[in-house]
C-alpha cells in the first residue's frame, strides 16, 4: 500500500465512524418519535421503516451505475448532502407527509453511503490489506453506533419534541462534517465506466448476473441478512419478550452483547481467520449461528430458571455478533474479488440491494412467526443457519484459489471477476 492510499483508508475511517456515530443517535428512537413524541401513530411509524427499504432498493441500482461511471467520492459526497438535510427535515417534521419524505431522503443517502464507501476501501487498499480494512470498519461502525446510541439516549427526553429535534440536528451535523473530512481524500486512480471498450459497458447487469460465483454469493448473502440482522429487532425480540418472557432491559443488555462482542473479539478473530479459506470461514458461521438459536430455543422453551434463560438469550446475541465480525473481513473483500476491474461500485451495490432485500423480508417473516409459533421459528432458523454453512461450501467449489484463498499460490494478486476453472482443492 502507498503512503497516498494510507492516508486516504485514514480518512475513510474516520469517515465510517463519523457516519455510524451520527446514526446512532436517532436509529433507536426513531419508532418513539414518529409514534409517540409526533403523535403520528404507530402505522405511520411503520411506514418510516417501510419508507426506509424501499429508498433503499429505488436507488441502490442506480448507485452502482455512478459510482462505476463517476468514482465513488463524488457519489459519497451526494449521498452525505442527501441524508444530512433528510435527518435536518426529519427533526423539523410536523406532519406525515414531510416525516416520510424526509425518511426518503435519509435512507435513500445512508443506502448510497454504504456502497460508496466500501468501494472506496477496495480502491484504496490491495489484496494484503483488504481483509484489515474491512474488518477495521466494521469494528468501527459498531463502536460509533455504540457510542452515539449511548450519548443519544441520556440526551433524549419523550415528553420534549425539541430534545429529538437536537439529535437530528446532531446527526446532520455527523455527516456534513463527513462531507468537510472526506472532500479531502486523494483517491488513487481506478479505472471507471467510461474508459472501459464499449461491449464491456453494454449489458453490465447482464454480466453481473452471468457470473454465477457473484450470483451464488447474493444468495448466501441473502441467507447471512435475513437470519441474523434480519432478526434482531423483529424476530429475536419478539420471541424473547413472548416465549422467553425477557425484559427490555435484557433485550438492551442482549444488543449490548453483540457489539461488545464484535468490538472487542474483531481484531483476534481476524487473525484466525485472514488465512482460513474464505468460504469454510462463512461455512464456520452458519454453524456458530445454528449454535446461538439453539441457545435461544433453551431460553424460551427449556425448563431452566430465569436466570439460565437470561445468561442463553444474551449469549445467543454474543454468538451472533462473533459470527459477525468473522463475517466482516471475509464477505466484503470476496465482493470486491469477483467484480471484473473498475466494476467494485456495481458489485458493492448489488450485494447492498440483496442486504437490503433481506432486511425488508426478515422482519417480515420473523416477527409474526416469533410471536405465534416459537418453537417452529426456533427451527426454522436453526435449519436456515445449517443452510448458511451448505450454500458456503457449495460457492467454494465455485470460487477460483486465489478468491478463495488470496494469501496463496505465491501471487498477491487476486483474480478478479472469474468463476474457476478448475475445482478448489481441498487443503486448508
Amino acid at each position: 500500500m502507498t503512503r497516498a492510499m494510507g492516508a486516504a483508508m485514514r480518512r475513510i475511517h474516520v469517515g465510517n465512524a463519523l457516519s455510524a456515530f451520527g446514526l446512532g443517535f436517532t436509529v433507536p428512537y426513531l419508532y418513539v418519535y414518529v409514534a409517540q413524541v409526533r403523535g403520528l401513530g404507530a402505522t405511520t411509524a411503520g411506514l418510516v421503516l417501510a419508507v426506509f427499504a424501499v429508498a433503499a432498493l429505488i436507488v441502490l441500482p442506480f448507485a452502482g451505475r455512478a459510482i462505476v461511471r463517476r468514482g465513488p467520492l463524488p457519489v459519497l459526497l451526494a449521498a452525505l448532502v442527501t441524508a444530512a438535510l433528510g435527518a435536518l427535515s426529519l427533526g423539523l417534521a410536523g406532519d406525515a407527509t414531510a416525516v416520510l419524505l424526509s425518511a426518503a431522503a435519509l435512507g435513500a443517502g445512508q443506502a448510497v453511503m454504504q456502497p460508496a464507501l466500501a468501494t472506496m476501501i477496495v480502491d484504496c487498499s490491495t489484496a494484503d490489506t483488504r481483509a484489515r480494512a474491512f474488518a477495521m470498519q466494521f469494528f468501527l461502525q459498531n463502536l460509533g453506533l455504540g457510542i452515539g446510541g449511548l450519548i443519544g439516549g441520556h440526551l433524549v427526553d419523550t415528553t420534549r419534541a425539541s430534545s429529538f429535534t437536537l439529535l437530528f440536528a446532531i446527526e446532520a451535523a455527523m455527516f456534513l462534517l463527513l462531507v468537510v473530512v472526506m472532500s479531502t481524500v486523494r483517491m488513487p486512480h481506478a479505472p471507471r465506466m467510461e474508459e472501459a471498450p464499449t461491449g464491456a459497458v453494454k449489458g453490465s447487469w447482464k454480466q453481473l448476473l452471468g457470473n454465477r460465483a457473484m450470483v451464488q454469493l447474493c444468495a448466501l448473502g441473502f441467507v447471512l441478512f435475513f437470519a441474523c440482522y434480519g432478526q434482531f429487532e423483529s424476530g429475536l425480540s419478539a420471541y424473547g419478550v413472548e416465549a422467553a418472557g425477557m425484559s427490555t432491559s435484557v433485550l438492551g443488555t442482549a444488543l449490548a452483547a453483540n457489539t461488545l462482542m464484535i468490538v472487542v473479539a474483531q481484531f483476534a478473530v481476524l487473525r484466525l481467520v485472514e488465512r482460513r479459506r474464505r468460504s469454510r470461514v462463512i461455512a464456520g458461521v452458519g454453524l456458530l449461528w445454528a449454535v446461538a438459536w439453539v441457545a435461544a430455543g433453551y431460553a424460551g422453551l427449556g425448563h431452566g430458571s430465569q436466570e439460565m434463560a437470561t445468561a442463553a438469550f444474551v449469549s445467543a446475541y454474543a454468538l451472533f455478533g462473533l459470527g459477525e465480525a468473522m463475517l466482516s473481513p471475509t464477505v466484503a473483500p470476496l465482493v470486491a474479488d469477483l467484480a471484473p476491474e473498475g466494476r467494485a461500485g456495481q458489485y458493492n451495490s448489488a450485494f447492498a440491494l440483496v442486504k437490503q432485500l433481506a432486511l425488508a423480508v426478515g422482519p417480515a417473516v420473523g416477527g409474526p412467526l416469533a410471536a405465534s409459533l416459537p418453537a417452529p421459528y426456533i427451527v426454522t432458523f436453526l435449519l436456515v443457519s445449517l443452510g448458511i454453512t451448505g450454500l458456503a461450501l457449495r460457492l467454494g467449489q465455485r470460487l477460483t484459489p486465489l478468491q478463495d484463498r488470496p494469501w496463496s499460490a505465491g501471487s498477491r494478486v487476486v483474480s478478479r471477476g472469474g468463476a474457476a476453472a478448475e475445482p478448489v482443492s481441498a487443503e486448508a
